[in-house]
């Protein structure tokens, strides 16, 4: 039988090269904040109890880490890593069983990665920690492992304390731990700080743990799952690198990309098969697309399900509440914004579609809007089926159009139309014979003059 788990996400950094009034840990990815993809991979493996701790900005992380059952603790002042691991001992009193030590600045570290280390901690050899490394193309400043042919962990030091024949060893410690709760807080306790830095450092538990005649062991990972996000480029990077593996992941699972580096996902976006995408789209949150549909180049859409065959764009934007239905067909220019097409409906060029609902195979002519608020509230506007609206046409809601009805080019509707009726609201044409020709001459004899 497995043992309870208990993870402590360490998020107290200062995050200075973000340069931000926002906690680090909330910038986004794919249109979500990373610390978020970390709760999620905790969660999935059912901890007796998560907790962030944090040093400034616990007002803005504790919504977050609260809406996934997790709680907050603060360090402060701020003396190390392990300095930091020691402020969740009061909220994990009474705890027995394993605990994961996590980055909320390593979002990508994945559930089965955390398996690894808590199948890891219960092996038949019973390490003391258990220590996740890799080898990245550049180790920059990361402490260094040294270890046995069996992982085996000789010794761990940060790379401020490293001399340069330890500097070239290329395994590099990511933070990440698993450890017994029974062994945490003894030896956090003996860790000092008689480093470089002044600070008392977590991978020093190891040493402690060492003095006890208690091996530790290392599991190794990519270097992506378990790069840290601490500036502008680094977020950049994870989203570039995010995004290639969603795309792979897009086309794998049957749908094409004409020009796949062009396509932005959010976190969540759902891609069915035989969807063709084309070059330039964004998906914000919230995005459906089911089978066989087609988003044209240049669109821009968030909140919105798209039904099987539909055709979206090119320069398109749908927003949240927009759903578009079997083969409608959402064209350039358009806004759809918390509006229904129904099957077949059409609304192919420069148009604003609010608040509305669009029965099946109705047509939407060009510069057509829905007048849909008032300056105070928002009101609906429902077009029935097989409707034609003509083109430049305003339907100021409330208003209703019934099936199969017509509205005239250029109307302002602001009663109800019945079904089957032809509306018309526009001023009377008149046409005056020679008019023109008249003021031109007269226009010309009057410069002359002067």
């Amino acid at each position: 039988m497995s043992r309870p788990v208990a993870a402590i996400i360490l998020a107290a950094g200062k995050g200075t090269r973000m340069k931000s009034d926002r906690h680090k840990v909330l910038h986004p990815i794919a249109g979500r904040p990373m610390i978020e993809y970390l709760l999620e991979s905790v969660g999935a493996l059912g901890p007796a109890k998560t907790v962030v701790v944090v040093g400034n900005g616990r007002e803005q992380v504790e919504p977050v880490v609260e809406s996934f059952g997790a709680e907050v603790v603060v360090q402060e002042p701020q003396d190390g890593t392990a300095h930091a691991v020691e402020q969740a001992e009061d909220a994990l009193e009474g705890f027995v069983g394993d605990v994961l030590i996590l980055y909320g600045d390593t979002p990508f570290v994945t559930t089965s990665t955390m398996r690894r280390m808590l199948d890891r901690l219960a092996a038949p050899d019973l390490p003391a920690v258990v220590v996740v490394a890799s080898r990245p193309a550049d180790p920059k400043q990361y402490g260094r492992i040294l270890v046995d042919a069996d992982g085996t962990i000789q010794k761990m030091i940060e790379y401020k304390d490293a001399s340069e024949e330890q500097r070239r060893v290329d395994l590099c410690n990511s933070g990440l731990m698993a450890v017994r709760s029974a062994d945490l807080w003894p030896w956090l306790d003996r860790v000092g700080s008689d480093n470089a830095a002044g600070e008392r450092y977590l991978p020093d538990i190891v040493m402690v743990a060492a003095v006890e005649d208690r091996r530790s062991a290392v599991i190794e990972v990519a270097s992506e799952e378990v790069e840290g996000i601490n500036s502008r480029a680094e977020l950049a990077a994870a989203e570039a690198a995010w995004q290639a593996r969603r795309r792979d992941g897009a086309m794998a699972e049957g749908a094409s990309l004409i020009a796949p580096d062009t396509v932005w996902f959010a976190f969540d976006t759902r891609v069915g098969r035989d969807v063709t995408i084309e070059p330039n789209v964004f998906f914000g949150p919230g995005v459906t697309v089911a089978d066989g549909a087609r988003i044209r180049a240049f669109s821009h859409i968030e909140g919105a399900t798209i039904a099987a065959g539909a055709e979206i764009g090119p320069f398109a934007r749908l927003r949240p509440g927009a759903e578009i239905g079997e083969r409608a067909r959402i064209g350039n220019f358009v806004e759809v914004k918390k509006a229904k097409l129904g099957a077949g409906a059409k609304a192919n060029h420069l148009a604003y579609l609010g608040d509305a609902e669009i029965g099946a195979g109705a047509n939407v002519g060009a510069g057509t809007i829905t007048c849909n608020y008032d300056g105070y509230f928002k009101y609906g506007t429902v077009i029935g089926e097989g409707a034609f609206i003509g083109s430049n046409s305003a339907l100021v809601a409330p208003v209703s159009i019934g099936a199969g009805a017509i509205v005239g080019a250029g109307s302002v509707i602001t009663r109800d139309v019945e079904a089957d009726a032809l509306a018309l609201a526009r001023g009377t044409q008149d046409n005056k014979p020679g008019w023109a020709a008249r003021f031109r001459a007269a226009m010309t004899a009057k410069k002359k003059a002067g």
